[in-house]
């Protein structure tokens, strides 16, 4: 496309509670290794072994307990996109914090630290949160502007949503009753790629509503062997909350889909 987006940042919507819970959560067995569900039609097939592709930094005894460590950082850092809030000097800080209290080397205590500082840190972090969602919804407007004008044959219809037909198909046309295969690569306007079939070389089958408004309405629009350009406006996909550490709050999402089967 002629247009590229400025989005810099990829951070998922603030929940911070201010209890030491915030750390120790994230050792539960259901949710270990992983974060919040990717977009509910995704399905990763790859294993992270498969994924890998470096040597590990230690030997086979001590992975397990960097791997602990590994996941806390997924966990805490991942859904509160601490990189994208704070400076490096602050993250330092959060890093000592986090380090003293959990190998009870700290000199204050953490309930008094909590109560003293915490409605200041959530202030700190609603209002840097606020801004950078502002700007990732801006930037989303921007991108659909500038696919409208780059591609004339684009169509935006009453919701919001682009369409941009690649190829016509004269096959079935799928309503929310149906399940539909497909293939999709799915990228943010930065072209950052989030989750995509085609990069895993399988198509994949799934009921057509029980997955977002904007591929429910996109889809509807196409018929077998069709293939289409779907541009989704933030409130058409996941809105103010984002999708887990891979999908921004606001995030606008542009999906390539191939549709090969109507059931």
């Amino acid at each position: 496309p002629c247009y590229k987006s400025n989005l810099h940042h990829q951070i998922t919507v603030i929940e911070m509670r201010l209890t030491a819970m915030l750390f120790y959560a994230s050792l539960s067995t259901a949710r270990a290794f992983t974060s919040r569900s990717l977009p509910r039609f995704v399905a990763k097939a790859s294993t992270a072994r498969a994924m890998a592709t470096g040597s590990f930094p230690y030997d086979d005894e001590k992975m397990p307990f960097y791997a602990l460590g590994v996941n806390l950082a997924k966990q805490v850092g991942g859904q509160t996109g601490f990189k994208s809030l704070l400076e490096d000097d602050e993250l330092e800080l959060v890093l000592k914090g986090f380090g003293e209290e959990i190998t009870g080397t700290s000199t204050s205590d953490a309930e008094t630290v909590l109560m003293t500082f915490g409605p200041a840190l959530n202030k700190i972090l609603q209002e840097r949160s606020a801004g950078i969602m502002d700007r990732v919804k801006k930037e989303g407007e921007e991108f659909i502007s500038g696919f409208l004008d780059c591609n004339d044959e684009a169509i935006k219809t009453e919701s919001g949503l682009v369409y941009y037909s690649m190829k016509e198909g004269n096959g079935k046309q799928p309503t929310v009753s149906n399940s539909v295969e497909v293939h999709y690569h799915g990228t943010l306007v930065d072209g950052t790629v989030f989750d995509s079939s085609v990069d895993r070389g399988q198509t994949i089958t799934f009921p057509l509503g029980g997955v977002i408004k904007g591929w429910q309405e996109g889809l509807a629009m196409m018929k077998e062997g069709s293939k289409a350009t779907l541009i989704i406006p933030s409130d058409l996909a996941y809105g103010d909350a984002g999708s887990g550490d891979v999908i921004p709050p606001g995030a606008t999402l542009k999906f390539e889909v191939e549709l090969f089967k109507v059931m």
